[in-house]
């Protein structure tokens, strides 16, 4: 499954940084703008305990973790929509995206460039007024389309009343772009299932605050009011506080060192594995397991998919010729240790293509090609 969270702000707010510690590698991350200039794309694991534990439960020869494709996307400036800076592109890389990870500096530091004052809410303002402006020529465009399909259209009623829809809602959506109303026109798409253009503007997102490497201990940046500014526009759900500095020397660090040194400055969890797991959460992702002593196999699905599909991330041919699948949850293995016991107890269940895979399921599929 080709999913992608994209790295997003404006230069010098510690994108790259970030992103070289998500995914442990090293693209440049210098102190001018545009160091990055072409998406970089990486996978990154996904950290489950549970394939662990269903790892050892199988005595699997190997484990497989589900994964994310995080992309870092060139630092953009005001005027992006008219092309300014790498504007253009800038939005185009944005546009293949699934989840947007909006990069906000949260931290004050005179040797690296930032134009103005540190404001982060000003940032993330800058950069959602280009979505939207691109956003509004985007709509215009297709309004222009639909008057013209509109005519073609005449003496077909049926055809006639979808163009009408679409460009009713459409009319709507270009209201809220023109007032710069951002919670209009996401609230539009999430109530409306008009199949229409995508917009920037309406990505599902996360606020990461990136903070300075001293206010980790004792939770410090709790007090920064930058920090505090994201967290009361974003709320809990959707604010991460991360110091990226940090966090690309941790994941430059053998494990046991790392655990070292995030007990010496106090921090209990990387907070990589935060923005990881809320990433694969606001993606609309699920695990399910396959298992036994070859491997334990963790697959990303979109919550709601059928098993047959389900299957198919595993192998078209077991979608192609599915027949049904035997289904249990990891949780109660993990309570009653062993297959025979969930058999006795009647929780290893036979389940038709139309059963929906629920987080935590093990799967085997029965097929015939």
């Amino acid at each position: 499954m080709s999913i992608k969270a994209g790295l997003v702000g404006l230069p010098n707010v510690g994108k790259s940084t970030l992103f070289n510690a998500l995914t442990k590698s090293s693209i440049p991350a210098e102190n001018y703008p545009f160091c990055t200039i072409d998406p970089h794309v990486a996978i990154t694991e996904v950290p489950d305990k549970r394939l662990d534990k269903l790892a050892t439960i199988y005595k699997s020869g190997k484990k497989i973790p589900s994964t994310v494709q995080f992309v870092d996307i060139a630092g953009l400036v005001k005027g992006a929509a008219e092309g300014e800076g790498l504007g253009n592109t800038f939005l185009s890389h944005i546009r293949e995206v699934d989840l947007i990870l909006h990069v906000l500096r949260c931290f004050e530091d005179q040797n690296i460039v930032h134009s103005g004052n540190v404001d982060p809410i000003s940032d993330y303002e800058t950069i959602v007024s280009e979505l939207m402006l691109k956003d509004l020529e985007s709509v215009e465009k297709r309004l222009a389309k639909l008057d013209h399909s509109r005519k073609a259209a005449q003496g077909k009623p049926a055809e006639l009343k979808e163009i009408e829809t679409e460009k009713n809602f459409l009319l709507s959506v270009k209201t809220a772009l023109e007032a710069c109303d951002e919670q209009k026109v996401c609230s539009l798409f999430a109530q409306n299932k008009i199949l229409t253009i995508p917009l920037l503007s309406s990505k599902n997102f996360l606020a990461i605050a990136n903070i300075a490497e001293h206010e980790l201990e004792n939770d410090a940046y709790k007090n920064n009011p930058h920090y505090q500014a994201v967290l009361k526009k974003f709320g809990p759900e959707k604010t991460i506080a991360v110091s990226a500095k940090i966090e690309h020397e941790l994941s430059q660090l053998p494990e046991t060192e790392a655990q070292e040194m995030m007990k010496m400055i106090g921090l209990k969890e990387k907070s990589l594995d935060t923005i990881i797991r809320q990433t694969y959460k606001n993606l609309g992702l699920i695990t399910f397991f396959t298992c036994g002593p070859k491997e334990a196999h963790a697959w990303p699905i979109l919550r709601d998919t059928n098993v047959r599909a389900a299957a198919g991330e595993i192998h078209s041919d077991l979608e192609r010729g599915f027949i049904c699948a035997e289904v249990f949850n990891c949780s109660d293995l993990f309570e009653h240790k062993t297959e025979p016991k969930l058999k006795e107890l009647g929780k290893i269940r036979r389940e038709g293509q139309d059963y929906q895979v629920q987080d935590g399921d093990i799967i085997l599929v029965r097929f015939n090609v």
